[in-house]
């Protein structure tokens, strides 16, 4: 009865590290299967048009305080000190109110950037997610997050060009790097 028992736990235990073996993991480099993503183009463009409209209402506001600060300094000896210090509160206001709109500006471009980006991540997720399990694989590690100390590079499969097909995107596309500001 011993024997029996310790042949089958031989058996699970053989079979049990052979399947441990045999399961596939793949790898793919996430940023630069959005980067090649027609639609990453697409969102930097809207977000370029939309960063040109913040930087042009700036420059309205900072016009604008401009030309109050040069009819401020026009007008200064005529003044009575009540009236130069209400207009020199409001120069200030302004500038507090530019800087304000700048700083919400800056914010308001990272969340914008934040929410065009989303909806092609989750695109790119899918289609990894469908192609690893269409392969078998265990798991897959993004190569552009390095995550574990040591990883064979060798012993992983790169699904990157199965994905690239899945999604459209011809095999020599290059990333799409973003325009100067």
């Amino acid at each position: 009865m011993k024997k029996l028992i310790k042949l089958t736990l031989a058996v699970v235990l053989t079979v049990s590290a052979t399947s441990l073996f045999a399961q596939k993991f793949g790898r793919i480099n996430m940023q630069e299967l959005i980067a090649v993503m027609p639609e990453t183009q697409e969102m930097q463009n809207n977000l370029q048009t939309y960063l040109k409209d913040l930087q042009e209402q700036s420059e309205t506001l900072q016009v604008e305080l401009n030309n109050k600060i040069t009819e401020f300094y026009k007008e200064r000896d005529n003044m009575s000190e009540g009236v130069r210090n209400v207009r020199e509160q409001e120069l200030q206001d302004m500038q507090n109110r530019l800087r304000e709109f700048n700083s919400w500006a800056e914010q308001d471009i990272q969340r914008k950037q934040a929410e065009m980006l989303e909806p092609i991540i989750n695109k790119a997720q899918e289609a990894v997610n469908k192609i690893a399990k269409a392969g078998g694989y265990v798991g897959v590690f993004d190569s552009s997050l390095p995550s574990l100390a040591y990883v064979d590079e060798t012993a992983l499969t790169d699904i990157q060009p199965a994905v690239r097909a899945e999604l459209g995107i011809a095999a020599d596309a290059k990333p799409i790097m973003p325009q100067a500001q």
